[in-house]
């Protein structure tokens, strides 16, 4: 199973057909090399906040209105080309309405065979939250993608290894990341997020990000991090987690990924956090005591 990640760099779209476009370009990039996953990074749709006046692309409440009229085209779209380039497709984020002038976070999931599902993101940066108009997610899912049950964690999710552990016991073993960083501490934490993950859980952790600069929008201003697939640090796998990742310019990392061998892999294990996991919910354990020196 090979999957795709982008190291996708903001642009300005001048209209919804330009957009189109290039994501055609791009998924058949992807293709073309054999992906049969991939994952575009978080917010990817403000990206058509450029397609509308000056004074709309600089009031990030003014584009989040306008990019609604997109809704159906970004489905018809992602949907159209999940079945003609035979992938299966996280299409970053889409920020939707969801009435009451109040919008979440939500990354599409799409299939070859024509199905179409979501994750919203559940935990909100203080960027977010300062909107004062996104909401988090209400629900975890998992999805069977490929014959590989794989769970979403937009940007921020994958900081939390609770809700990840919760995807994991429900037979996850991917997880696909879509994000936006725009500093490089941000990035690392990110970073850092995914590869605990992948340690904690035995399982490969897919990363997409937002690259370069786009002064027009309040939200894509500024882009950091490296498009990236984890692997946990053991024997038969990369020593520091990194099974691809993207280098100057390039827009795609990608990595053939054996879930069958990852999990045989639990026998001639160094470590197994995922088997040990339970060892840290002893009742003795949940709660430190001072102890007088």
């Amino acid at each position: 199973m090979k999957v795709a990640v982008a190291r996708y760099a903001i642009q300005a779209p001048t209209d919804f057909a330009a957009f189109a476009a290039r994501q055609s370009q791009m998924l058949g990039e992807a293709a073309a090399q054999g992906a049969r996953i991939v994952v575009l990074p978080e917010y990817l749709s403000l990206e058509l906040a450029a397609t509308f006046d000056t004074a709309t692309q600089a009031d990030l409440h003014a584009s989040l209105a306008a990019i609604q009229r997109y809704r159906e085209d970004w489905l018809a779209l992602y949907a159209g080309l999940a079945r003609e380039l035979d992938l299966y497709l996280v299409a970053g984020t889409f920020l939707l309405a969801h009435g009451a002038g109040r919008y979440r976070n939500r990354s599409d999931v799409f299939t070859p065979q024509g199905a179409h599902a979501w994750q919203d993101k559940l935990q909100l940066t203080g960027f977010e939250k300062g909107l004062g108009v996104i909401d988090g997610g209400d629900a975890l899912k998992v999805f069977d993608i490929d014959g590989v049950r794989a769970g979403v964690a937009v940007c921020y999710d994958s900081e939390f290894p609770l809700p990840v552990r919760a995807q994991a016991e429900a037979g996850a073993r991917l997880l696909l990341v879509p994000s936006c960083t725009d500093t490089e501490a941000g990035a690392t934490r990110v970073r850092v997020g995914c590869l605990a993950r992948a340690l904690e859980n035995r399982m490969f952790v897919a990363q997409a990000v937002t690259a370069g600069e786009a002064a027009w929008s309040p939200a894509l201003d500024i882009n950091t991090g490296e498009a990236a697939i984890f692997a946990p640090m053991d024997r038969g796998l990369p020593d520091d987690g990194v099974l691809a990742q993207t280098r100057g310019d390039r827009s795609w990392a990608i990595a053939e990924l054996d879930v069958d061998a990852l999990d045989r892999s639990r026998a001639d294990a160094q470590v197994a956090n995922d088997r040990d996991w339970t060892s840290q919910l002893k009742p003795a354990l949940s709660r430190a005591r001072l102890q007088a020196l």
